[in-house]
């Protein structure tokens, strides 16, 4: 089966420029004065014994104004490293290469389809980028990540595009290990984040499904740094852009909707090294309440459609699964003022206001994500019009490889 890893790079200004609230929010986008973790990522993939697949590097861009100069480092990064595997960079300059084949195709309504901004539009360029250049698998790694099993390939391979247990393997999530090569995560639990619960109940969830045996096995949970999808999901089912963190873990709900199965491979592993994030911890928790309420909203608002099938919140018990139910508004408002308080005690009015003020925005999006289900139902349609059409367009395929 053809194959192509993706690699997501994430550039922003140089650091002596302070990001903004408002720039797009990404963990941790590498200022272009230094180098970054790409070049480490890129070293590691020397150790595969296979490597009979080609390599997609995405530039995606946490500030404006800095398009050909991340091009330049990118592409400087990847010579330096020398894979020796055929590599494709795709960033904003062939981006909009791609808009204007869509536009003069007469097809502008599909140009808002393939962005990048945001996690998920650039998950779906993950998808939409293999799709391109004919492959059958998609292998999303993150470029934080290294290469410590040079079977990484091979165990990838084992089981995707196969019926396992009576049912088609369309996806496979591997996992990740932490520095200390334990795949627990392991952080100072202050008492807002011990109310709010995450860590505790991803690390059950991980024991669960990482911890036990069989090496397969249907999952709740994800990791966006280490999925592989094959075709007759990815020309199918997209990201949803409704997402702007978590998207992993919500492509697995929308995979299950439209009837695709999505197991954990726990031989399948990559370690984890990733930097310090760059935006507050008010912000980031704002980001996490989003994501549960939109994916709340999407469960419960599920309607009897011809080939979709109902899906639960307790389906996706321990995680996210606890995040989904009644008690959600409740543990965001304790939650919220337990770091409010934080705050207060650290001397920083300005988080303390912040983190309060995501209740009163967690109210409002609850009533604006009513629709996020149907959101879904017309997004995953279009998705499929456009996947259709541009597996035949060689054009396209000139400027992707």
């Amino acid at each position: 089966m053809k194959t192509s890893m993706v690699i997501p790079t994430y550039w922003a200004k140089p650091s002596s420029v302070k990001l903004s609230v408002d720039e797009e929010i990404y963990d941790h986008p590498t200022p272009l004065d230094k180098q970054g973790t790409l070049a480490c990522t890129l070293e590691s993939i020397k150790i595969l014994k296979n490597r009979d697949f080609q390599l997609i590097i995405i530039i995606a861009l946490a500030s404006d104004g800095i398009e050909q100069e991340a091009q330049e480092k990118v592409e400087d990064i990847v010579r330096s490293v020398s894979t020796e595997i055929k590599t494709t960079i795709f960033g904003p300059i062939q981006l909009r290469r791609v808009h204007k084949i869509l536009v003069a195709d007469s097809r502008q309504d599909d140009v808002d389809l393939l962005s990048l901004k945001g996690y998920s539009n650039i998950r779906n360029l993950c998808l939409f980028l293999p799709h391109i250049l004919g492959s059958d698998i998609a292998v999303m790694i993150d470029d934080d990540e290294i290469f410590e099993d040079a079977d990484f390939p091979t165990k990838m391979l084992d089981f995707i595009g196969k019926e396992y247990n009576g049912k088609y393997v369309n996806a496979i999530a591997g996992y990740y290990l932490q520095a200390d090569g334990d795949y627990h995560i392991k952080k100072t639990i202050d008492p807002w984040m011990k109310h709010w619960g995450q860590y505790e109940v991803m690390n059950k969830a991980f024991d669960l499904v990482i911890g036990n045996q069989p090496r397969l096995k249907e999952t709740p949970f994800v990791f966006g740094g280490n999925m592989i999808i094959h075709r007759n999901l990815f020309s199918q089912v997209p990201f949803d852009p409704g997402i702007t963190r978590g998207e992993d873990i919500d492509y697995l709900i929308n995979a299950k909707m439209f009837g695709f199965s999505f197991f954990l491979d726990n031989k399948l592993s990559i370690k984890h090294l990733p930097p310090p994030k760059t935006h507050p911890v008010w912000q980031q928790l704002r980001q996490d309440i989003d994501r549960f309420i939109y994916e709340k909203a999407k469960i419960d608002n599920q309607k009897e459609i011809k080939g979709m099938i109902r899906i639960h919140a307790k389906d996706l018990d321990p995680y996210p699964g606890y995040f989904l139910k009644e008690n959600l508004m409740e543990r965001i408002q304790t939650t919220c003022e337990l770091l409010s308080e934080q705050y207060r005690d650290l001397g920083d009015p300005q988080g303390s206001r912040e983190a309060l003020n995501n209740v009163s925005l967690a109210k409002a999006h609850i009533a604006s994500s009513q629709n996020s289900f149907d959101s879904l139902c017309q997004l995953q349609q279009r998705w499929q019009k456009l996947m259709e059409f541009v597996k035949n367009k060689p054009i396209i395929t000139s400027i992707v490889g």
